[in-house]
């Protein structure tokens, strides 16, 4: 599709779609949302870019080969759920980590469950857009 204005809307949108999988991304351990539905945004962002600009820049946009995003995801995940193993708790047990401060004082605290969304969001982008790009994959 060559639109001038959805190739001019989709330079914006791409951008703000892609800041609001990652905000979807980080919300979702204590709200609804997550890796999972951060990852379908987040896709939905990239077959936008392919509907505006073509198949080849979406892909070459990606920089990486999405069946490769989603086996990176799904060793993320995994490994974020065998943390729980050296302290000798069950396999995906919450895991958390007081970078600074402490917990009343507002400190930062980093736990396995936000890099297991992340590689639940990895394994679905990488995923979908695997699916889409084989579909629109010439005859």
């Amino acid at each position: 599709m060559n639109s001038l204005i959805l190739q001019t809307a989709t330079r914006v949108l791409v951008a703000l779609i892609l800041v609001f999988s990652i905000y979807m991304l980080l919300r979702g351990h204590n709200y609804p949302g997550g890796g999972f539905i951060a990852g379908l945004i987040a896709a939905s962002a990239f077959v936008l870019f392919a509907m505006a600009w073509g198949m080849e820049a979406a892909q070459s946009a990606l920089k990486i080969p999405p069946s490769n995003l989603a086996a990176f995801g799904v060793f993320i995940a995994a490994i974020s759920g065998m943390l729980a193993l050296f302290s000798g708790e069950a396999p995906f047990s919450g895991q958390w980590l007081q970078v600074t401060g402490d917990k009343n004082s507002g400190g930062l605290t980093l736990s396995n469950v936000l890099i297991f969304d992340i590689g639940v969001y990895l394994a679905v982008l990488g995923a979908v857009l695997t699916l889409i790009f084989a579909l629109e994959e010439p005859g």
